[in-house]
């Protein structure tokens, strides 16, 4: 089991791993310490936690000052216990809930390799480069300070040089997007689908995103 903890006044991430239940209880201390509000997401892979188990752990954390508290599982009985608690609880499969574990980390990472689909809703933000192998659907937002590099289709929106930098670029093998965003630069993305067969990047040129092919140079 692991458990995220944002902090909502500085965006800092705390990321606690407990091998059980008996274990979260024994290690409780280590949460007390942390001053809130905070952001609790609990992410139980392929492990029952049954509906007086998390009561424990819900009376625990409203200890407290946290504004919310939800549960990620792929094992459907944790679910149900957590609903019945009137915990948001969010069934997914095992892949995905380590994604969302992945994606909610990586913040706390310079540059970042991010491979599978993000999905509509995820999030993947970086304080470097990004690199993602993998499609970006409609409704996810990727964003870094420096370049971001889409081995897929980038259908939604995408952030670079978030922090100013107006030399960021934006790269991918089918560049659709919803939106592009270099530094304070937006544009919306083309209506029609492109009809090129050939890699594309988007840089900032006299204060416009200008988009041309990607060709990566080679020494002999």
């Amino acid at each position: 089991m692991k458990i995220v903890i944002n902090f909502s006044s500085s965006r800092d991430l705390e990321t606690l791993s407990f091998g059980s239940i008996q274990n979260l209880h024994e290690n409780f201390k280590k949460l007390m310490s942390l001053k809130g509000p905070l952001e609790v997401k609990i992410f139980a892979i392929n492990e029952l936690v049954t509906s007086h188990q998390l009561l424990k752990i819900k009376n625990n954390f409203d200890k407290i000052n946290i504004y919310s508290f939800c549960i990620y599982s792929n094992h459907r009985d944790t679910i149900i216990a957590g609903k019945s608690l009137k915990i948001d609880s969010t069934f997914i499969k095992e892949q995905e809930v380590k994604n969302k574990f992945l994606l909610l980390n990586s913040q706390k990472k310079e540059d970042i390799l991010h491979e599978g689909t993000v999905r509509s809703g995820d999030r993947i933000s970086s304080n470097g480069n990004l690199s993602i192998i993998g499609d970006v659907n409609p409704g996810a937002i990727v964003s870094a300070k420096k370049n971001i590099f889409v081995w897929g289709k980038l259908l939604g929106v995408a952030f670079a040089g978030k922090d100013g930098n107006n030399n960021a670029s934006i790269a991918s093998l089918y560049l659709n997007p919803l939106q592009l965003r270099i530094a304070d630069i937006i544009a919306i993305g083309p209506k029609e689908k492109p009809k090129n067969h050939y890699p594309e990047i988007a840089v900032l040129e006299n204060k416009t995103i200008n988009i041309k092919p990607y060709i990566v140079e080679t020494k002999n």
